[in-house]
């Protein structure tokens, strides 16, 4: 009998080697990058795709807004990749070498690009340091030149950053547009200057722009006063009407205090040469007004004085204008003129208007002597309004025969009354009101007369016209 066989127990045959899921760190590490790689490297294309995307949104978003929450939403995004990554690959992972070989991959990959991404945020901040420190010293021009080193790569890794440096630069248009606004302003339009004035206030009240709107209205303040003095008078009016704000911009109304005096005397001088009396005395009594205690306060009261005595001396010429043989308006609405020399003892000169129908009133001033009759209202001290010739106190009547029908009648003659008023001109009051009466010859051998013509005027002499008229100007 033979020895009885035992078969072995047949084994499994091996599988052939299959390939394992990738270390989770490599994965972790991959998708640190932000790129997809820990999902490629775990064949999860769509996985991939979708996490390019996710991350392209987001810096998408934070560049475009600057907002400090998208930048949080990125490093949400950022750590949920990474753990999801190393989720997808738990328990993978093959020998070490295979293991080391797959993170030195992923770190092939990430390393560059935050490496990149740190070094971005350092020189933005960098240059957001040096916008600052220009700001802080008002430096606009230095502002400007630093932010222009800004490039899409400072904004995608500090976006908030480099939008503050895109706001200083904002402002610093803003203030160069403020400064062209003042530098219209300079020619007396306060309209510039309100709206130059208003672009600061905006400006000033985002913070961080002190020192860049200070030298920006330093840089205005600077350029006053203006080359024509009505021109800095109406900048240095609006400047002091200008209400208070609390902050650097009412450092305006302090270099308007010291401007303003010199700009309103010398607008005011500048008028009264070109003969604009009522706009020159404006200008002086507004410096009397508002600045009583300047060194021009003097000369602007001259100056003013001067204006108020061309304004009536002017307003007093017109009243004494008219048309010949007409008493002119002054002498029924006289006004003074404060120039003119006051009534006294001696000569008074006069200005002398009549208004009759046949100018024998208007002939009388002829037989005056020159020291009597002033050149204009000027040179006058009076000024006598001479009415019509009236018949005044009787004289003597004398017959007179006709010699082509022998009739004899009476012919009374009288003196000539003529009523006058007599106004200084210096106040313009009225000093005067009566009625004058000239003597003269009366009962001449022979006349011309038309009979039944029984009324004359005496014949007056020069000396007896002077004579009823003496008293109305010496004295």
């Amino acid at each position: 009998m033979s020895d009885p066989t035992y078969a072995l127990p047949t084994l499994p045959s091996a599988a052939p080697d299959e390939p394992r899921a990738p270390d989770p760190v490599a994965v972790a590490l991959g998708n640190a990058s932000l790129l997809g790689v820990g999902y490629l490297m775990l064949r999860r294309r769509r996985f991939a795709l979708a996490a390019v995307a996710g991350s392209a949104v987001l810096v998408f978003r934070l560049v475009t807004t600057a907002s400090p929450s998208y930048e949080v939403a990125v490093l949400v995004w950022w750590a949920a990749v990474v753990v999801h990554g190393g989720f997808l690959a738990r328990g993978g992972g093959g020998g070490r070498g295979t293991t080391r070989r797959q993170r030195l991959v992923a770190l092939g990959v990430t390393l560059p690009v935050l490496l990149v991404v740190g070094l971005l945020r350092f020189d933005a901040f960098r240059i957001g340091r040096s916008v600052t420190e220009a700001r802080e010293s008002g430096d606009c021009a230095r502002v400007l030149t630093a932010q222009d080193s800004v490039w899409f790569g400072h904004r995608v890794a500090d976006a908030p950053l480099t939008a503050r440096g895109d706001e200083a630069v904002a402002a610093c248009d803003r203030l160069r547009t403020a400064g062209a606004e003042l530098g219209t302003a300079l020619s007396g339009d306060t309209e510039a200057l309100a709206d130059g004035f208003g672009t600061l206030a905006s400006v000033l009240a985002k913070g961080g722009n002190e020192k860049t709107v200070e030298a920006t209205l330093n840089g205005f303040l600077g350029r006053l006063p203006a080359k024509d003095p009505c021109d800095t008078a109406a900048v240095t009016d609006w400047l002091s009407d200008r209400g208070r704000s609390r902050d650097v911009l009412d450092r305006a109304a302090d270099t308007a205090a010291l401007t303003a005096p010199a700009a309103l005397v010398g607008c005011g001088d500048d008028h009264l040469a070109d003969d604009s009396w009522e706009e020159a005395r404006t200008y002086y009594e507004r410096l009397l007004d508002r600045y009583p205690g300047s060194g021009l306060a003097d000369r602007a009261r001259k100056g003013a004085r001067k204006a108020t005595l061309s304004i009536e001396l002017a307003n007093v010429s017109n009243l004494l204008s008219g048309e010949t043989g007409t008493q002119p308006e002054y002498c029924a609405n006289p006004a003074k003129y404060s120039g003119a020399k006051p009534m006294g003892k001696g000569t008074n000169r006069a200005l002398f208007y009549a208004s009759d129908e046949d100018g024998t009133a208007s002939g009388y001033p002829k037989q005056f002597p020159g020291s009597w009759k002033a050149d204009d209202a000027a040179d006058a001290v009076l000024v006598v309004c001479m009415g019509e010739d009236t018949f005044g106190h009787s004289v003597e009547t004398c017959p007179y025969r006709s010699e082509s029908s022998g009739a004899v009648w009476d012919v009374t003659f009288h003196k000539i009354e003529i009523p006058v008023k007599v106004y200084e001109l210096r106040t313009g009051k009225l000093v005067a009101d009566r009625k004058i009466q000239i003597r003269g010859t009366s009962c001449p051998w022979t006349m011309y007369a038309v009979e039944g013509s029984d009324t004359r005027y005496v014949d007056p002499s020069k000396s007896d016209v002077r004579s009823a008229f003496r008293p109305l100007v010496v004295r």
